[in-house]
């Protein structure tokens, strides 16, 4: 397992696939200057899924304003866009 970081965090989208989907997302963090660290993605029967581990140790914007940013980008485009420190969401998820 990786070692945790602070400035770490889990990204999580959801919603009917579609064009866009990606960049609508990546183009936030890239504003932001967020480092994607690793990315998977899926579409099943036209759902999409994608989670991100992203680092946040360079970003422009805190916390609450990425979170926002991320989650306005998703309403437009129709999905759902969570973000979550990696610690958080490991603790949540934990065994």
């Amino acid at each position: 397992m990786a070692e945790l970081s602070p400035t770490r965090v889990v990204i999580t989208v959801l919603g009917k696939n579609r064009p866009g989907i990606l960049a609508a997302i990546t183009s936030v963090l890239a504003n932001a200057s967020v480092d994607i660290r690793d990315i998977t993605q899926s579409v099943v029967d036209d759902i999409f899924t994608m989670t991100m581990i992203a680092d946040t140790s360079a970003a422009t914007l805190d916390f609450p304003a990425l979170q926002e940013e991320l989650t306005a980008a998703g309403e437009k485009i129709g999905v759902s866009v969570q973000m979550q420190r990696e610690d958080v969401f490991n603790f949540m998820y934990r065994l």
